[in-house]
């Protein structure tokens, strides 16, 4: 497909708009616009927020067996993110939930 046709009249501005909407996730459009969380999947997301929610629950339950007179031991970094910074990683820095896309960001990501 020719995207000169638009300008010739042989492509509805309408088909131009649904070819570009459907375009693949990895295309060089999406990438371009939505930069490196194009290339994450809602699946890829989920993964990153169970692979965070493991690690929590392993560093809790250790810290919990560990001896009284032990090191406290080091809080568990968050699988990072495109489009975010990891951000101070402790149980005082954030609520106890791993960083992630809202679900707005989400809905925006993948309309």
């Amino acid at each position: 497909m020719d995207l000169l046709d638009w300008h010739r009249g042989r492509l509805s501005s309408r088909r131009l708009a649904v070819l570009l909407k459907h375009l693949p996730r990895d295309s060089a459009v999406a990438r371009d616009l939505h930069g490196e969380t194009a290339e994450w999947s809602v699946t890829d997301y989920l993964l990153a927020t169970a692979v965070d929610q493991l690690a929590e629950s392993n560093w809790m339950f250790a810290t919990v067996n560990q001896d009284e007179d032990a090191e406290p031991l080091e809080y568990p970094v968050p699988v990072s993110r495109p489009g975010k910074e990891n951000l101070d990683p402790s149980p005082a820095a954030d609520s106890g939930t791993a960083e992630g896309p809202s679900p707005a960001e989400l809905t925006h990501l993948f309309s």
